[in-house]
Order: C-alpha cells, then sequence, then structure tokens
C-alpha cells in the first residue's frame, strides 16, 4: 500500500510537519475570517455542484473544497488532521501531500458519481450545495488510519467493548460524518479515493502526486514558515520536571536505543541462521539494567533474574496485531512486560 506503517517508534522522530501545519493554520485562519469579518464573500467558497455542472464554474471545484464555511466541519477537520500528521512525519511531506492531492481529486469525481447516482436510481434531487471544505482528503485519511496502525486496547468498558488508542479518532470521525445533510457523500467518495490511492488502483499514485520540483520549491519557501526546529538535546523537558525526572528518561531512551541495535543485528544472524531469537540471552532486561547501583564508584553486579512470567492477556494482545506467539512471548520477556516496548521490538523489525 501507498502508506504502510512499519514502527511506531519513528513517528515522532522527525520535528517538522509542515504540510499539516499548513493545513491546520491557513484554511482554519481564512474559515475565522470568512464566518467574523467578511461573510459576504462567503458567496465565492460555497461548493455549488450545479453551478459546476449547468454553469461551467469550474473554479468552484477548488474554491468550494478548501475552506470549510461551517466552523464546526473547521474544529473538527482540524484535529483530524493534527492526529494524521503522523503520517508526514514518518513517510515525509512530499509523498504525504501527493496522497492528500490525489485524494481530493478523485473525490471530486466522486462527489459527481454519487450525486448522479441517487438522482438516477432513487429520483432524488440533491441540494445544490455539497458541505465546503477540505474534507475529502481528512476522511481518505481513515483509510491509511485503519490500515496501517495497530489497535492496542486500553481499557474495557460494558464487558466486551473496549476503548483502544484509535478510539478517539474514530469519535471525531463520527461526528464530522454527522455534521451534516449531505456530508456522507463528501465522506464517501474521500473514503473510496483513499481505498484508490492507497492500494495503487489503476497506478493513480503515480499519476496524481507532486512533482519533485514543486516539492523542492514548496520546501524553499513554505517550509521555513511552517516548520519547527528540532529540540537540541539539552533542551529541558518544563512542565515541573525534576531533575531526576529528566535523568530517568534519558536513561530509558538509551535502552531503547540499545536494545533495538542489538536487536537489528541479531534478526540479521536470524535471517541467515533461522530460528527463533533469544532475547534474554542477549542482553538483560530492562528492569535488570535500570536498578543498577553504584559502590565506591564502581557498579555492583546483579545476580541474573530467573525466567519472567509473561501476561497471557498481553501476548493475546500482540498476536491480535498480527504477530506469531513465540515472537510475542520472547519480546515480553526482554521489555519485562512492557506491551509498548515489545510491540515497538516487533513493530520496528
Amino acid at each position: 500500500s501507498h502508506f504502510s506503517v512499519s514502527s511506531l517508534g519513528l513517528y515522532f522522530t522527525i520535528d517538522k510537519a509542515p504540510v499539516s501545519k499548513s493545513l491546520l493554520l491557513v484554511p482554519s485562519t481564512l474559515s475565522l475570517l470568512l464566518a467574523l469579518v467578511l461573510p459576504h464573500c462567503q458567496r465565492f467558497f460555497v461548493y455549488d455542484l450545479q453551478a459546476v455542472k449547468d454553469d461551467f464554474q469550474i473554479w468552484r471545484l477548488i474554491s468550494g473544497r478548501i475552506i470549510c464555511l461551517d466552523l464546526k466541519d473547521t474544529f473538527c477537520s482540524s484535529l483530524l488532521i493534527y492526529n494524521f500528521r503522523i503520517f508526514e512525519r514518518r513517510y515525509g511531506s512530499r509523498k504525504f501531500a501527493s496522497f492528500l492531492l490525489g485524494s481530493w481529486v478523485l473525490s471530486a469525481l466522486g462527489d459527481f458519481i454519487l450525486v448522479e447516482a441517487v438522482r438516477h436510481s432513487f429520483g432524488v434531487t440533491m441540494a445544490r450545495n455539497l458541505p465546503s471544505g477540505f474534507l475529502a482528503p481528512v476522511f481518505a485519511l481513515f483509510v491509511p488510519f485503519y490500515c496501517s496502525i495497530p489497535r492496542v486496547q486500553v481499557a474495557h468498558i460494558l464487558g466486551p467493548l473496549s476503548i483502544t488508542n484509535k478510539t478517539l479518532i474514530y469519535i471525531l470521525g463520527l461526528q464530522l460524518f454527522t455534521s451534516g445533510s449531505y456530508i456522507w457523500i463528501v465522506a464517501i467518495s474521500g473514503l473510496v479515493s483513499g481505498i484508490c490511492y492507497n492500494s495503487r488502483m489503476l497506478q493513480v499514485h503515480e499519476v496524481l502526486c507532486v512533482p519533485s520540483w514543486m516539492a523542492k520549491f514548496c520546501a524553499w519557501t513554505l517550509e521555513p514558515l511552517f516548520s519547527s526546529s528540532e529540540p537540541t538535546s539539552e533542551a529541558r523537558i518544563g512542565m515541573g520536571a525534576t531533575v531526576d525526572i529528566q535523568r530517568q528518561q534519558r536513561v530509558e531512551l538509551l535502552d531503547r536505543q540499545l536494545m533495538l541495535s542489538q536487536f537489528a543485528q541479531v534478526r540479521r544472524q536470524r535471517q541467515q541462521q533461522g530460528g527463533m531469537i533469544n532475547w534474554n540471552r542477549l542482553f538483560p532486561p530492562l528492569r535488570q539494567r535500570r536498578n543498577v547501583n553504584y559502590q565506591d564508584g564502581q557498579r555492583a553486579e546483579q545476580p541474573a533474574s530467573p525466567p519472567l512470567e509473561v501476561s497471557e492477556e498481553q501476548v493475546a494482545r500482540l498476536m491480535e496485531m498480527g504477530f506469531s506467539r513465540g515472537d510475542a512471548l520472547e519480546a515480553l520477556r526482554a521489555s519485562n512486560n512492557d506491551l509498548n516496548v515489545a510491540t515497538h521490538f516487533l513493530l520496528q523489525h
């Protein structure tokens, strides 16, 4: 697929996301201006399909599909774009912008097809205006979100129902889906365009993409405006964090980096020799390394801990994500039953 997330840990390794930030700032600001200061100019940004069809006002396909005239849609779509910025940070601004461009163009064709199909099939004449704004690409991003982001259970409610790390995003999408009478047309065309682009159907990803020269030009002009500098290694954590908390977080980061490097090396050996990795023979668990004490300037040796009992519930969660039981057991033993670290290992490699 066009988007295929392979690591949870790499979502936030790149601090710059200029396309997402520009989509958050520019359309939202213009939407507020049109609603509060320039209401008489809203007629130029109405998504009027009948005017496009009868009066050949093709420009409405652009102006009517960029800025939301409903502030509720502006708020919901901005929150979703903020959460979907993980794709830009993982794959780069050009590929992310190409996906948005491709789904934006395909969904315009989908809007026409759906409106005409409803009219011919059921004899129902739709309203002239569809919801305005950059909505179809937002719905299209649910396709890679559903296919690529693993579902991690957070809590149980009402027996079989559970809350996962993706529940809030789906609730926001449902809120946006029910915000208007005809927004379901935009939502369906956006989801279909996202499926077409994400699955590389008919090679649309090669035709509807951002050219390299345009990507370079935008990187030169827009990136300095909408990108933020990467934090330095000496930057303080802030928010009242103590020195001990800062040291603990740095130790945890070093632990994870060390384990990832060692795991990558043994993965290569496993591919050459075959067999399952014995994680505990390669490096000590995190808990064992964190509790190392210093006495008289020298490290005190700790006795080896017995084999760790693995939670069957966490094994089941990892198996729900598609991992084998053996890999899930080894990952949980190596991470001292830390589900996040174990998931990070398995997705990273």
